[in-house]
């Protein structure tokens, strides 16, 4: 079919839909056919950095620091928002930075050229004439203009980034003007944020959504499960040996809880609750989700507590950072053990500052607690689970190749996210994955990752 003959049947459903004529023709000089968008929608690379790295960027001090610096400003918007709706400022200050930086990036892509582009592609075709069919409604509706319609290159508005569907859904007039300006109104970007958690993604109001915790590291812990499909009480977690992060006893009450460790039972470890689905279901990213849960915490304490406290994902992050820039200097000659200073002259931040960039080039499966490479497809839907699997055997190569094979076949089907890494202490290779429960083309992957799950070391 032709993009013109696409096109009049797409306006054709928007009339159906109850968009009027007149919001039609003026969206019409911009429903425009985009090669490019279609290429970058197709291009989409796999998400090689592991959490600390990731957090270590995008739940940085200054992030933190703009987040509380917006909560004191609006604080009227924040505490109505959260009367209203039950979400904690954090909550929306966290998604609000990790989005846009509060609005310094928004994009600057035409966004109903970005729209029909991707709904005249085959690849996801009916999402994209929904959310074509949202922008004009919205315009319909008096909230922006086509030409105000800017923003990231796969349709998203505003400084929370929402598709049109959830802009036309949970947007709210929270400044009184008259309009749902998202990308120009902070008041309009915390109401709205607030009502998506609340009735689009289902936020329990009073409860917590991600807490650092401290893992006893007894060869009798149970690390099977450490599933986010599995939960059990706090108190239960408690009677385990899990406690705060500070050491501190957990509340002995029957809130269920997952247990989470992005990074293996040598990294950082969480407690997810029930409303940890809503950061899960505004992104399947696994290491997203975490992040933006972990930059609330961040910044709900350090509005409470003050912000000097160390964590262990801070710690661990350092840690790895160091590590990984001895061992790059060390096969350059430029590191030798005991030496207290580096060598030529260069300078021990700069390690640390240049080491999580230069160990995300490395592709080498299973070192060091690392993920070897870890697919975060846009397309997967489900539940999201995470499986963990260790393998007896030390390097772990076989099952790494074998890992690498699915993912890609997976990432090619918008299936779902995985990563394996090396746990330090004993030397065996971890497998984590969430995967959608039906692949969008066929199940083969999944069935086969199953199988390769069960299977014996040697197999």
């Amino acid at each position: 079919m032709s993009f013109e003959r696409f096109l009049a049947d797409l306006k054709q459903q928007a009339v159906a839909g109850g968009v009027s004529q007149n919001a039609i023709a003026e969206a019409s000089p911009y429903l425009l056919y985009d090669q490019g968008i279609v290429n970058r929608d197709r291009g989409q690379r796999v998400f090689g950095q592991v959490f600390t790295e990731f957090a270590g960027r995008m739940a940085a001090s200054y992030r933190m620091q703009q987040g509380q610096a917006r909560i004191k400003t609006y604080a009227a918007a924040f505490a109505r928002a959260e009367k209203e709706y039950g979400v904690p400022p954090a909550v929306i200050a966290a998604f609000w930075g990790l989005e846009s930086d509060f609005g310094a990036n928004m994009g600057n892509l035409p966004t109903l050229r970005s729209l029909v582009s991707l709904a005249y592609d085959c690849r996801r075709s009916q999402m994209f004439a929904n959310e074509t069919i949202a922008a004009l409604k919205i315009i319909d509706r008096g909230d922006l203009t086509p030409t105000e319609m800017v923003g990231s290159w796969a349709g998203e508005l505003g400084q929370t980034q929402f598709l049109p569907t959830h802009y036309f859904n949970y947007a709210v007039d929270y400044d009184g003007d008259g309009s749902r300006n998202l990308l120009r109104s902070p008041a309009d970007v915390i109401g709205s944020t607030a009502n998506y958690i609340a009735n689009g993604l289902k936020w329990r109001r009073g409860e917590p959504w991600l807490q650092e915790v401290r893992v006893p590291a007894a060869s009798t812990f149970p690390w099977e499960q450490a599933d986010l499909t599995i939960q059990l009480p706090r108190s239960k977690w408690a009677l385990l040996g899990v406690s705060y992060a500070d050491g501190k006893a957990l509340p002995s009450d029957n809130l269920p809880a997952s247990l989470l460790l992005p990074m293996g039972r040598m990294g950082p470890a969480f407690l997810a609750y029930p409303n940890f689905a809503a950061y899960t279901e505004w992104n399947n990213s696994l290491i997203y989700s975490t992040t933006a849960g972990y930059l609330a915490n961040r910044t709900a304490d350090a509005t409470s507590c003050g912000a000097g406290r160390s964590t262990a994902v801070q710690r661990t992050a350092r840690a790895a950072a160091i590590a990984g820039a001895r061992r790059l200097q060390r096969r350059q000659g430029r590191w030798r053990d005991g030496l207290a200073e580096p060598q030529r002259g260069e300078g021990h931040a700069d390690q640390i500052r240049h080491a999580p960039r230069l160990l995300a080039d490395r592709r080498t499966a299973g070192t060091d607690a690392r993920p070897s490479r870890t697919a975060d497809p846009t397309g997967g839907n489900g539940r999201a689970i995470e499986l963990m699997r260790e393998n007896s055997r030390p390097d772990g190569s076989r099952r790494a190749a074998l890992l690498r094979s699915w993912v890609k076949q997976t990432s090619s089907r918008g299936a779902g996210t995985a990563c394996v890494s090396k746990d330090v202490a004993t030397g065996k290779t971890a497998i984590q994955t969430r995967k959608s429960i039906t692949c969008p083309s066929t199940p083969q992957p999944c069935r086969l990752f199953c199988k390769f799950l069960a299977a014996s070391p040697e197999s």
